[in-house]
């Protein structure tokens, strides 16, 4: 498992980032000194490759200042959205949770739950562009975190100035539901640099009224970018209760602390 500086360090990194999107100066974990570096320099993406599972780092429950987390048994199908944030020079050559040492120009991230090793496309929200990364590493234990890169794929990303951006990760499998060969499986292949509209949903319910209650909920607690959204292509139409649409992580963080501050912790990214 990473050694547990880094943890404590991941929580600098997420309050500097705010910092820093507050219009302060920006201060996180660093890069290559000034010239060190482009993304010419950069490697490709990561090639996926069916490989067994680590004898490091896969749980099935390992614990993180005092906090349990669980390893899924298959990284089959998974896709999740959230923020990823990410990791450089401070723990270049470090042990990563599977015992490999990391490089912070090779392409790999960390997880909290997915095995290692897994191969995850990470697409970026706020741009379009999109990596495949080897995850091999455990993190970020910090609140609100999907996923935390190396130093290279946050590069490739354009996310290195902002320290963190809105995802989809989203997991390219060799597992396997019986009888199906095992292939490398991705559940979706977006078009790269296609850019959406960001939202977070909190609810979708198949009676209005019950979108209504949720709809006055959050305007009670004056989040005014609140809406329903009646959607048509299912039968019956569901009416989905979103906010948006979310210019960048902070404003995601601040609407994630409202909506825990009521009661609501099931949130979604979703885009158009």
């Amino acid at each position: 498992m990473a050694k547990p500086e880094r943890f404590k360090s991941l929580h600098l990194i997420a309050l500097f980032s705010i910092l820093s999107a507050c219009g302060l100066q920006p201060v996180y974990d660093s890069g290559p000194p000034p010239g060190g570096s482009n993304v010419a320099d950069l490697p490709g993406d990561a090639i996926p490759r069916d490989e067994p599972r680590s004898r490091y780092g896969n749980g099935p429950y390992y614990k993180v200042n005092g906090e349990t987390y669980e390893v899924l048994d298959t990284n089959f199908g998974y896709r999740e959205r959230g923020v990823a944030s990410w990791y450089g020079n401070k723990f270049h050559g470090h042990l990563t949770s599977n015992q490999e040492t990391y490089n912070m120009y090779a392409m790999t991230a960390a997880h909290k739950s997915l095995p290692l090793p897994s191969y995850v496309q990470v697409r970026n929200l706020r741009n379009g562009r999109s990596v495949i990364v080897r995850v091999n590493d455990r993190g970020p234990f910090v609140d609100n975190r999907l996923i935390d890169l190396s130093y290279a794929a946050a590069m490739k990303l354009d996310m290195v100035t902002t320290g963190t951006s809105l995802v989809e990760v989203t997991a390219i499998s060799f597992d396997k539901p019986s009888p199906q060969p095992a292939e490398p499986v991705i559940t979706t292949k977006p078009a790269r640099h296609r850019v959406e509209t960001i939202f977070v949903q909190v609810g979708a319910f198949g009676e209005p009224e019950n979108a209504r209650r949720r709809y006055s909920l959050l305007r009670d607690v004056g989040i005014d970018k609140a809406f329903v959204h009646k959607d048509k292509s299912t039968s019956p139409a569901l009416y989905r209760v979103r906010i948006g649409p979310i210019a960048n992580v902070l404003q995601y963080d601040f609407i994630v602390e409202q909506l825990q501050g009521i009661g609501i912790s099931e949130t979604h990214l979703v885009t158009e």
